[in-house]
Protein backbone atom coordinates (compact mmCIF):
# COMPACT_ATOMS: atom_id res chain seq x y z
CA UNK A 1 0.00 0.00 0.00
CA UNK A 2 1.35 3.21 -1.32
CA UNK A 3 2.34 5.25 2.05
CA UNK A 4 3.22 9.31 2.55
CA UNK A 5 4.70 10.95 -1.07
CA UNK A 6 5.47 13.77 0.54
CA UNK A 7 5.97 16.10 3.28
CA UNK A 8 5.91 20.00 3.40
CA UNK A 9 7.08 21.90 6.53
CA UNK A 10 5.71 25.27 6.55
CA UNK A 11 7.74 27.68 8.48
CA UNK A 12 6.24 30.83 10.38
CA UNK A 13 7.64 33.38 12.09
CA UNK A 14 5.73 35.04 15.23
CA UNK A 15 4.96 38.37 15.46
CA UNK A 16 5.28 37.79 19.07
CA UNK A 17 7.36 35.78 21.73
CA UNK A 18 5.12 33.47 23.22
CA UNK A 19 5.99 30.54 25.82
CA UNK A 20 7.90 27.93 24.36
CA UNK A 21 4.42 25.28 24.33
CA UNK A 22 3.21 28.06 22.17
CA UNK A 23 6.09 28.72 19.93
CA UNK A 24 6.37 24.63 19.25
CA UNK A 25 3.32 25.12 18.19
CA UNK A 26 2.67 28.23 15.99
CA UNK A 27 6.45 27.78 14.36
CA UNK A 28 5.94 25.25 12.28
CA UNK A 29 2.86 23.78 9.88
CA UNK A 30 3.25 20.24 8.50
CA UNK A 31 1.06 18.57 5.72
CA UNK A 32 1.31 15.16 4.61
CA UNK A 33 -0.20 13.73 2.06
CA UNK A 34 -1.47 9.60 1.09
CA UNK A 35 -1.49 8.51 -2.24
CA UNK A 36 -0.17 10.57 -5.79
CA UNK A 37 -2.02 14.31 -5.73
CA UNK A 38 -0.91 14.28 -9.33
CA UNK A 39 -3.23 11.51 -10.76
CA UNK A 40 -5.84 11.08 -7.77
CA UNK A 41 -9.50 11.61 -8.76
CA UNK A 42 -10.55 12.46 -5.25
CA UNK A 43 -8.73 14.28 -2.70
CA UNK A 44 -9.53 14.86 1.10
CA UNK A 45 -8.27 17.64 2.99
CA UNK A 46 -8.35 16.56 6.73
CA UNK A 47 -8.38 19.48 9.23
CA UNK A 48 -7.52 18.04 13.12
CA UNK A 49 -8.95 19.24 16.16
CA UNK A 50 -7.27 20.19 19.55
CA UNK A 51 -4.33 18.66 20.84
CA UNK A 52 -2.12 18.33 17.72
CA UNK A 53 0.73 19.60 17.04
CA UNK A 54 3.84 18.71 14.77
CA UNK A 55 5.01 16.28 17.43
CA UNK A 56 2.01 14.71 17.91
CA UNK A 57 1.30 14.95 14.06
CA UNK A 58 1.97 11.17 12.81
CA UNK A 59 0.00 9.65 15.67
CA UNK A 60 -2.76 12.04 15.00
CA UNK A 61 -4.15 13.44 11.65
CA UNK A 62 -1.17 11.97 9.87
CA UNK A 63 -2.83 8.20 11.08
CA UNK A 64 -6.32 9.32 10.29
CA UNK A 65 -5.63 10.54 6.88
CA UNK A 66 -3.90 7.02 6.15
CA UNK A 67 -6.32 5.15 8.22
CA UNK A 68 -8.64 6.70 5.69
CA UNK A 69 -6.27 5.99 1.92
CA UNK A 70 -6.35 2.59 3.03
CA UNK A 71 -9.69 2.04 4.09
CA UNK A 72 -10.97 3.25 0.30
CA UNK A 73 -8.62 0.79 -1.59
CA UNK A 74 -8.58 3.42 -4.11
CA UNK A 75 -5.14 4.44 -6.27
CA UNK A 76 -7.09 7.49 -7.59
CA UNK A 77 -7.90 8.91 -4.13
CA UNK A 78 -5.05 11.23 -2.15
CA UNK A 79 -5.76 12.04 1.32
CA UNK A 80 -3.86 15.35 2.72
CA UNK A 81 -3.36 15.65 6.85
CA UNK A 82 -3.49 19.17 7.09
CA UNK A 83 -1.91 20.91 10.20
CA UNK A 84 -2.01 24.45 8.92
CA UNK A 85 -2.85 26.39 12.01
CA UNK A 86 -2.70 26.24 15.78
CA UNK A 87 -4.72 23.70 17.37
CA UNK A 88 -6.26 24.58 20.89
CA UNK A 89 -4.20 22.82 23.87
CA UNK A 90 -6.97 21.13 26.44
CA UNK A 91 -10.12 21.97 27.20
CA UNK A 92 -9.51 26.02 27.84
CA UNK A 93 -10.58 29.48 26.42
CA UNK A 94 -8.91 28.69 23.07
CA UNK A 95 -10.76 25.14 22.70
CA UNK A 96 -14.14 27.53 23.83
CA UNK A 97 -13.66 30.24 21.29
CA UNK A 98 -13.26 31.05 17.75
CA UNK A 99 -9.76 32.76 17.41
CA UNK A 100 -7.79 29.80 16.13
CA UNK A 101 -10.62 28.54 14.17
CA UNK A 102 -10.61 31.88 12.38
CA UNK A 103 -6.62 32.12 11.83
CA UNK A 104 -7.22 28.62 10.63
CA UNK A 105 -10.08 29.05 8.28
CA UNK A 106 -7.78 31.53 6.24
CA UNK A 107 -4.98 29.61 5.90
CA UNK A 108 -6.99 26.75 4.64
CA UNK A 109 -8.79 28.61 2.20
CA UNK A 110 -5.66 29.42 1.01
CA UNK A 111 -4.33 26.24 0.87
CA UNK A 112 -7.03 24.39 -1.10
CA UNK A 113 -6.74 27.47 -3.36
CA UNK A 114 -3.48 26.26 -4.11
CA UNK A 115 -3.98 22.89 -5.21
CA UNK A 116 -3.60 21.61 -8.51
CA UNK A 117 -5.45 19.66 -9.46
CA UNK A 118 -8.80 18.33 -11.35
CA UNK A 119 -9.81 15.86 -8.95
CA UNK A 120 -13.10 16.44 -6.75
CA UNK A 121 -11.87 17.55 -3.48
CA UNK A 122 -13.25 16.90 -0.45
CA UNK A 123 -12.78 18.62 3.35
CA UNK A 124 -13.27 16.75 6.55
CA UNK A 125 -13.05 18.45 9.56
CA UNK A 126 -13.06 16.44 13.13
CA UNK A 127 -13.65 17.76 16.63
CA UNK A 128 -12.54 21.85 16.71
CA UNK A 129 -11.44 21.63 12.89
CA UNK A 130 -14.99 21.38 12.05
CA UNK A 131 -15.32 24.74 13.15
CA UNK A 132 -11.94 26.16 11.24
CA UNK A 133 -13.87 24.48 8.09
CA UNK A 134 -17.29 25.35 8.66
CA UNK A 135 -15.69 29.21 8.65
CA UNK A 136 -13.89 28.43 5.73
CA UNK A 137 -16.81 27.32 3.94
CA UNK A 138 -17.99 30.51 1.98
CA UNK A 139 -15.15 30.79 0.48
CA UNK A 140 -14.19 26.65 -0.46
CA UNK A 141 -14.26 25.39 -3.82
CA UNK A 142 -14.86 22.08 -2.80
CA UNK A 143 -17.78 18.60 -3.94
CA UNK A 144 -18.33 17.88 0.01
CA UNK A 145 -17.55 19.13 3.82
CA UNK A 146 -17.86 16.44 6.46
CA UNK A 147 -18.05 17.57 10.14
CA UNK A 148 -16.95 14.69 12.49
CA UNK A 149 -17.42 14.79 16.45
CA UNK A 150 -18.31 18.78 16.25
CA UNK A 151 -18.63 21.14 18.88
CA UNK A 152 -20.73 23.13 16.36
CA UNK A 153 -20.44 24.79 13.40
CA UNK A 154 -21.08 28.93 14.30
CA UNK A 155 -23.94 28.39 12.01
CA UNK A 156 -27.42 28.04 12.54
CA UNK A 157 -28.03 26.05 9.44
CA UNK A 158 -26.26 24.89 5.82
CA UNK A 159 -27.44 27.47 4.13
CA UNK A 160 -26.05 29.97 6.52
CA UNK A 161 -22.32 28.16 5.76
CA UNK A 162 -22.60 29.83 2.09
CA UNK A 163 -20.87 26.60 0.65
CA UNK A 164 -22.43 24.85 -2.54
CA UNK A 165 -20.62 21.44 -0.88
CA UNK A 166 -22.77 18.66 -0.18
CA UNK A 167 -22.45 18.68 3.83
CA UNK A 168 -22.00 15.87 5.77
CA UNK A 169 -22.04 15.95 9.81
CA UNK A 170 -21.07 12.16 11.62
CA UNK A 171 -21.98 11.50 15.47
CA UNK A 172 -20.80 8.37 17.44
CA UNK A 173 -23.59 7.40 20.13
CA UNK A 174 -20.25 7.09 22.34
CA UNK A 175 -18.69 10.33 21.46
CA UNK A 176 -18.64 12.85 24.67
CA UNK A 177 -19.27 16.05 22.21
CA UNK A 178 -22.56 14.95 22.57
CA UNK A 179 -22.63 16.63 25.83
CA UNK A 180 -21.47 19.91 24.89
CA UNK A 181 -23.97 22.83 25.25
CA UNK A 182 -24.50 23.85 21.21
CA UNK A 183 -24.65 27.69 22.63
CA UNK A 184 -22.91 30.86 21.48
CA UNK A 185 -22.53 33.96 23.50
CA UNK A 186 -20.39 36.74 21.87
CA UNK A 187 -17.27 34.22 20.76
CA UNK A 188 -17.65 31.67 23.42
CA UNK A 189 -18.86 28.72 22.10
CA UNK A 190 -19.73 27.52 18.85
CA UNK A 191 -23.49 27.30 18.33
CA UNK A 192 -25.18 24.83 16.19
CA UNK A 193 -24.67 21.05 16.63
CA UNK A 194 -24.77 19.79 12.82
CA UNK A 195 -25.86 16.60 13.34
CA UNK A 196 -29.33 18.33 15.02
CA UNK A 197 -32.24 17.91 12.26
CA UNK A 198 -32.94 21.36 11.29
CA UNK A 199 -29.50 21.97 11.09
CA UNK A 200 -29.67 20.96 7.05
CA UNK A 201 -27.00 18.51 6.74
CA UNK A 202 -27.10 14.85 5.49
CA UNK A 203 -26.17 13.22 9.04
CA UNK A 204 -25.12 9.48 9.42
CA UNK A 205 -25.32 8.00 13.10
CA UNK A 206 -23.58 5.22 14.82
CA UNK A 207 -24.20 3.18 17.22
CA UNK A 208 -20.93 3.09 19.89
CA UNK A 209 -17.77 4.73 19.39
CA UNK A 210 -15.89 6.96 21.25
CA UNK A 211 -15.06 10.84 20.18
CA UNK A 212 -11.44 9.68 18.92
CA UNK A 213 -12.56 6.61 16.87
CA UNK A 214 -14.20 8.38 13.36
CA UNK A 215 -11.38 7.11 12.13
CA UNK A 216 -10.04 3.85 13.59
CA UNK A 217 -9.56 1.02 10.92
CA UNK A 218 -12.39 -1.78 11.41
CA UNK A 219 -14.82 1.21 12.41
CA UNK A 220 -18.61 1.66 10.48
CA UNK A 221 -17.73 5.91 10.60
CA UNK A 222 -14.29 5.05 8.73
CA UNK A 223 -16.08 2.76 6.17
CA UNK A 224 -18.74 5.63 5.72
CA UNK A 225 -15.63 8.70 5.54
CA UNK A 226 -14.15 6.54 3.29
CA UNK A 227 -17.50 6.34 1.08
CA UNK A 228 -18.02 9.64 0.76
CA UNK A 229 -14.59 10.18 0.28
CA UNK A 230 -14.75 8.30 -3.10
CA UNK A 231 -18.23 9.41 -3.86
CA UNK A 232 -20.08 6.35 -3.33
CA UNK A 233 -22.21 7.41 -0.25
CA UNK A 234 -25.03 9.45 -0.97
Amino acid sequence: MRRAVLFLLLIAVPSIAPSIAEWRADVARRVAIVGDLSTARDVVVVVPGSDVDVDRFDRTVGKMATNLYEQAHREDLAVIAWLGYRTPQGLGVDAATGGLARQGSAALVEFVRALQTNARIHVFGHSYGSVVVALAAHELDVDDIVFTGSPGVRAKSVSELGTRAKVWALRSSGDWMRFVPNVRLFDLGHGTDPTTDGFGATVLRFDGGKHDTYYEPGTATLTALARIATGEEK
